[in-house]
């Protein structure tokens, strides 16, 4: 038996990921964090991860096969804010192909102190059991104390499930295809799917009553089984004593023998056989005053609010109309005259998603561009409120990648689900254009107290990360065949450069609006989560951009690439490199952390 030293308060700051203004406490303020502290669990056939900065359990895995995407318990304030824990007494025992790790989580801010105690052990025959105990050291109001579990999109999409409700009773289901609105299944006590050939995994949960939602409303990248279901009154009171014991247990069922991991210390990345190539997107940017620059945005988006005025600008305008009513519509259309008008997207206030009457109405009073609607907010209002398509020019939603998780590597999961949303939509719209817009990296509102900030701050947007994460929000996005996307602002913390000085995001956007009107080569990734290509091509010239999604060094081979002289730029921390190179259909990069390469042939 062996037995770990525990880990220090200053070790797991150091080890915590950037996080926004309210949670930082005292962690770290540099713009690109080191990658988090991991420890690597084993229980026989079964493998995971813990982080103990979050008391986070990630990939539950038999071979390369997600059982579980993750395992966390989650304090929610009265407003849906997560308070984050401070997690100490981390301690590890191993011993006959299992473990036993403990520790202590005490979540505090405002009028909340909950404390409680974790405790993760695994088996030689791959069961997984994650416990909590807590108790309120404080009275106060919550929307959620407990645990969420997180299954994997892979492997879970189009899977059928046997669920078992709270009077024991069993039904089967399926995982959605498309973005389901609403809860595919709810008053959960246990979830059983297929995990490979002659393999499943039961997922049992204790403590509480639980339900499922599709979190690609949000784009994160799961699906997520909560406690309480939100059908019971919140927020709750909860008195100081409180207690709370809840628990979750993954048992296979099968042939749980260790399955051999096939995945390589080189990432793969090449063209996705016979996928179809799609328009890339009219890309343009949130407006704010600054020189464009090298830039060449297709639009420039501006939300006007009634006795606003509109900006002089060489470059067409997306007008997001937030009116109160007609005479307010009126009122734009005076101002908008003479104005090169990409779009008009009429998004009433006080509505989630834009009703016919204001389409109508947007119709009368608009002119000289495509009239659109629907959500200035997720795409989950679009999806539980769709608009006729056929009165529709354009529908459009925004995206953030922090909703639910503030982390890095959880943002680099939600990539993917934003190609979902538009495919998703798409099913419902017909063949209305999308607009995503705008894209930021910070969330833009919350939604309890319906408080918006239009140029979010996050200490991550001037880094390589910002900039990484944007190659892959392109990548999905555009593959997804989203007709136009508006990214954060020209400027500004929240844009593409502050007082004079371009953050890396700058000239990945750049890169993009250089070929207009060009066609996007869908790419696949060996390991998605770590690696991956964003193809352009038009009149011959291709140019790729590869991007490092992890806070470590990362070797890639890309295939496909078109033989002949071709320039490799790449973009990291210590600055910039270039390089001419002659050679045939492969390409070997070795990347840093969050570094971009910019490939020409």
């Amino acid at each position: 038996m062996s037995l770990s030293p525990d880990l220090n308060r200053r070790q797991l700051l150091q080890a915590a990921v950037a996080l926004p203004a309210a949670y930082r406490l005292a962690l770290s303020q540099t713009s690109e964090p080191d990658a988090p502290v991991v420890m690597n669990l084993v229980a026989g056939p079964v493998t995971l991860e813990f982080e103990p900065a979050l008391a986070f359990v990630r990939y539950v895995r038999w071979g390369d096969r997600e059982i579980l995407r993750g395992i966390y318990a989650a304090v929610r304030d009265s407003t849906w804010l997560t308070v984050l824990p401070q997690v100490s007494q981390v301690r590890l025992e191993t011993a006959d192909g299992g473990f036993r790790l403990t520790f202590t989580a005490n979540c505090t801010q405002g009028p909340i102190s909950f404390l409680w105690q974790g405790t993760i052990t695994g088996d030689a025959q791959g069961t997984i059991r994650f416990e909590m105990m807590g108790e309120a050291k404080t009275s106060f109001r919550r929307n959620r104390i407990g645990f969420c579990v997180l299954h994997p999109l892979t492997e879970c999409v189009g899977q059928e499930y046997v669920a078992e409700k709270s009077d024991g009773s069993t039904v089967r289901g399926q995982f959605p295809q498309l973005i389901a609105p609403h809860q595919p299944v709810q008053d959960l006590r246990a979830i059983t799917h297929r995990v490979a050939n002659g393999l499943e995994a039961e997922v049992r949960f204790e403590g509480e009553t639980f339900e499922m939602e599709d979190h690609r409303n949000w784009t994160d990248g799961n699906f997520k089984t909560y406690c309480t279901p939100l059908a019971k009154p919140w927020p709750v009171e909860v008195p100081q004593g409180t207690r709370v014991r809840q628990a979750i247990t993954v048992t296979l069922k099968g042939r749980p023998v260790a399955a051999r991991s096939t995945r390589s210390a080189e990432i793969l990345l090449e063209p996705v056989a016979a996928a179809r190539e799609t328009p890339l997107p009219a890309i343009g940017l949130g407006y704010t005053p600054g020189p464009l620059d090298t830039l060449r945005p297709a639009h420039l988006r501006v939300d006007w609010r009634p006795g606003g005025v509109l900006p002089a600008t060489p470059v067409p305008l997306e007008i997001a109309a937030l009116v109160a009513d007609q005479a307010d519509l009126a009122k734009l259309a005076e101002l908008a005259k003479g104005r090169a008008i990409a779009r008009w997207l009429v998004l009433p206030q006080g509505e989630a998603s834009t009703s016919q009457k204001w389409l109508d109405l947007g119709r009368k009073y608009l002119k000289g561009a495509p009239v659109g609607g629907g959500t200035n907010e997720y795409f989950t209002e679009l999806n539980r409120q769709r608009p006729d398509p056929k009165w529709l020019d354009v529908a459009c939603y925004s995206l953030n990648p922090q909703v639910h998780a503030f982390d890095n590597r959880s943002l680099v999961e939600n990539l993917e689900p934003q190609g979902a949303t538009v495919r998703s939509a798409r099913a419902f719209l017909g063949a209305a254009p999308i607009a995503v817009t705008p894209v930021t990296l910070g969330p833009r509102f919350n939604p309890q107290a319906k408080v918006y900030t239009p140029n979010p701050p996050d200490r991550r947007q001037p880094s390589l990360f910002c900039a990484a994460w944007t190659v892959g929000s392109l990548k999905y996005l555009a593959e997804g065949a989203a007709a136009s996307i508006t990214y954060y602002q020209l400027a500004g913390p929240g844009g593409l450069s502050q007082n004079g000085q371009a953050f890396p995001v700058k000239y990945v956007l750049a890169a993009a609006m250089e070929l207009a009107g060009a066609a996007v080569v869908p790419m696949g990734s060996s390991a998605p989560l770590k690696a991956i290509a964003f193809h352009l091509k038009r009149a011959g010239r291709h140019r790729l951009l590869v991007a490092n999604l992890t806070a470590r060094p990362q070797l890639i081979r890309v295939n496909g690439v078109k033989t002949g002289t071709r320039s490799v730029k790449i973009r990291e921390s210590m600055g910039e490199t270039t390089k001419q190179e002659t050679g045939g259909d492969r390409l070997s990069l070795g990347l840093n952390p969050y570094a971009i390469a910019f490939v020409d042939s």
